[in-house]
């Protein structure tokens, strides 16, 4: 149940930001995903599949040791994403 929950509201994330970045400018686009990265797929998808893994292999520490590994990776992706669709020239980007 859980799974789906989170699986629906990961396709939601994505189709927003899909919607909101097509026919846009590059720095526009840069800007949507990388909040849709951040605050959408970094927690969701760190979520689904850490505990995924841990139900597989059977140890509730492997997934929060996959979870703590995944989550900063992918928010700092979203950060840097954002960053450079704030701060480089629209020159620079096409």
């Amino acid at each position: 149940m859980a799974f789906g929950i989170v699986i629906i509201i990961l396709v939601l994330a994505l189709g927003t930001a899909i919607y909101f970045s097509l026919g846009k400018s590059t720095k526009r686009k840069l800007i949507v995903w990388g909040i849709t990265t951040m605050l959408a797929i970094a927690p969701f998808f760190t979520w689904l599949g850490s505990i995924g893994f841990a139900i597989y292999v059977g140890d509730g520490f492997a997934g929060m040791g996959l979870m703590v590994i995944m989550f900063p990776i992918l928010f700092l992706i979203g950060i840097t994403l954002l960053l450079i669709g704030i701060f480089i020239k629209p020159k620079q980007i096409d």
